[in-house]
């Protein structure tokens, strides 16, 4: 009785409603630069009522709906601080499309070569419903500098598209009070998702995002794999023939050589990551890093880093193999062996990265056709870019 009783005094203190039928009411102050009395009043009475939420953007909801799933408004955005790194990572682990990568002793490997603007999203009941990896770059924001990808990590409750307008709503405003003039968003690729989650490009479309970068990825579903092509299956072959063996190791010296004496003399670029910084992350999280070699007796000729996401997706970060394993072929050998060991342990994806360059104008044909000849087929990793100041 009382929302209706309000609902006829709304004009008296200058505040307009709009619905959403069957979900929830809107009230829409005439000032985003100052609170009326009416907003305070309504704003007050409502949150007494349990059904009222708000935002500092003066777009007051309250919600009719019996689902208090539904009953997420007030969206509070917060930059991340060290004190709330347990609450970052414990959100990560368990949102619908959180990956290792995300959790800061990943991130903050690099905080001396980024400045750190990530986020945290809170709804009305103090909950966590989204988290934001980024970081400043003079007068953009990215999301991150330092991650292949990076979008809005989203709980797998209490969060729909409502939510996501309301908590880029509340980012926009953050960020462009902050200084900043663009953002350059990478959302997460659908593969690593735990549960749909792509309501943040329906937000972006929504702000005019521009598309900016479009990398292609090649990506084997494990459930269903395309077999090798002839030119692999030959290959595959001819390692074992030549007693190839494929192993799990910790020698990250030795494969850090051959990578480096690969991207040197192909590309005269060195990895992104150091030797020690891989070790180091390789110790901090075992479980999803991993490093294959392939052997010809004790050496040490081909190998690829695995970084394996919620155990759905294994994703080659470094491939690279000597000359002596590309003329025995032990990359199709080792990618032969570790698609059949992950489909077993019950991965959906085997992602073997992009085969682009300068934001995916240029496509290597050849790296890309030795990944097609494995059964990897296109995902885009796509990034957008949003003014901030519209």
């Amino acid at each position: 009785g009382l929302y209706i009783i309000f609902f006829f005094l709304c004009p008296t203190f200058g505040v307009q409603f709009t619905a959403t039928p069957g979900v929830m009411l809107m009230v829409d102050s005439p000032s985003r630069r100052s609170s009326t009395s009416g907003e305070v009043f309504f704003m007050v009475v409502f949150m007494l009522c349990g059904r009222a939420n708000a935002t500092e953007g003066r777009v007051f909801r309250f919600f009719i709906s019996e689902n208090d799933d539904y009953l997420c408004g007030m969206i509070s955005i917060v930059p991340f601080s060290a004190d709330r790194g347990a609450e970052w990572d414990e959100f990560v682990r368990r949102a619908k499309n959180g990956t290792f990568l995300f959790e800061r002793a990943y991130m903050d490997y690099h905080s001396d070569r980024f400045t750190d603007r990530s986020l945290m999203a809170y709804d009305g009941h103090g909950r966590v419903v989204a988290v934001l990896p980024a970081s400043g770059h003079g007068a953009e924001v990215r999301s991150h500098g330092g991650l292949t990808y990076g979008g809005w990590v989203m709980a797998r409750r209490h969060f729909d598209a409502n939510v996501m307008l309301e908590v880029w709503d509340e980012m926009r405003l953050y960020y462009s009070a902050e200084g900043f003039r663009t953002l350059l968003y990478k959302p997460v690729p659908y593969i690593y998702a735990a549960y749909p989650s792509e309501e943040d490009l329906y937000a972006i479309f929504r702000h005019g995002g521009r598309l900016a970068v479009c990398n292609i990825s090649s990506t084997v579903d494990l459930t269903d794999p395309i077999p090798f092509n002839e030119l692999s299956r030959r290959g595959v072959a001819k390692a074992r023939s030549n007693g190839l063996r494929v192993a799990a190791t910790c020698d990250w010296a030795a494969f850090w050589r051959v990578l480096n004496d690969v991207l040197l003399s192909r590309h005269g670029v060195a990895p992104v990551h150091s030797r020690a910084e891989m070790e180091r992350l390789g110790a901090a999280f075992p479980g999803n890093i991993r490093l294959h070699g392939v052997y010809e007796g004790d050496e040490l000729i081909a190998g690829t880093v695995i970084y394996e996401c919620g155990g759905r997706v294994a994703h080659a970060q470094y491939i690279a193999a000597t000359e002596r394993g590309r003329e025995l072929r032990a990359l199709p050998l080792l990618f032969n062996t570790l698609m059949t060991e992950y489909r077993e342990a019950g991965f959906r994806y085997f992602d073997f990265g992009i085969s682009n360059e300068d934001g995916g104008r240029y496509l290597n044909a050849g790296l890309l056709a030795q990944k097609s000849g494995f059964g990897g087929r296109g995902v885009a990793y796509n990034m957008y870019e949003i003014n901030l100041q519209d």
